[in-house]
């Protein structure tokens, strides 16, 4: 993951934690940036981004704010997601993960140890339905990332773990808009994962076209 998208993640996570409530004022710069453990120049980036989708508000000479983060303020925030994709191309990056994962998935359930299944499951234990968007997109990555890696095909591995990162910021957007975002998500990832322990690849690759398809269906129905 990117420096400054970490750093928005890291932002947002004491928002949704409380630590930083709306209208509240974030510590100096000099000051946040080393507790997040990020440049000076990161953190700027992600506050700019953060800025844009009306998260927080920069004021000259004074500091810089959470915002009221009332829903329509941050809705005005899709068009976010329009200016960073006006040409389509998130929607094309999941196009190619919903060719390449299945495969992936195909593949690793025909090898699939018991190790891989407990580990993949531990991880699915750590999801809870209270968890926070940050903490969801992490599962996430790695929850996908263990499956490719899986698979037995280092260059397939790297293919998808390149395709990952540029659509980080279109799963946060769907982790707060969408309803029950968590629950939908931990439901899919143990379905594959029950395909996985049965060595059933052709149930494993259709699962995981279904959950591609239907993260790639809610960005177009967005933009």
């Amino acid at each position: 993951m990117a420096v400054t998208d970490e750093a928005i993640l890291k932002i947002k996570d004491m928002i949704l934690t409380g630590e930083l409530a709306p209208g509240g004022r974030l510590p100096p710069e000099q000051q946040l940036s080393e507790r997040l453990g990020i440049s000076r120049s990161s953190l700027r980036e992600a506050v700019k981004a953060l800025e844009v989708i009306r998260v927080l508000d920069v004021r000259r000479g004074d500091g810089t704010y959470v915002t009221s983060l009332e829903p329509q303020l941050l809705l005005e925030a899709m068009s976010f997601v329009v200016d960073l994709h006006d040409d389509s191309s998130v929607l094309e990056l999941f196009a190619v993960r919903r060719i390449l994962e299945p495969a992936a998935a195909g593949m690793a359930a025909a090898v699939t140890t018991d190790a891989l299944v407990d580990s993949l499951r531990a991880e699915l234990d750590q999801v809870h339905p209270s968890m926070d968007v940050g903490g969801l997109v992490e599962h996430d990555l790695r929850f996908h990332r263990a499956i490719s890696e899986a698979a037995g095909n280092a260059y397939l591995a790297s293919l998808i773990d390149g395709l990952s990162g540029p659509t980080v910021r279109a799963r946060i957007w769907r982790g707060l808009t969408q309803e029950n975002a968590v629950e939908r998500t931990l439901i899919e990832h143990r379905t594959i994962v029950d395909a996985l322990a049965r060595n059933d690849a052709e149930l494993a690759r259709a699962l995981m076209t279904v959950h591609i398809s239907g993260i790639e269906q809610w960005l177009r129905e967005a933009l």
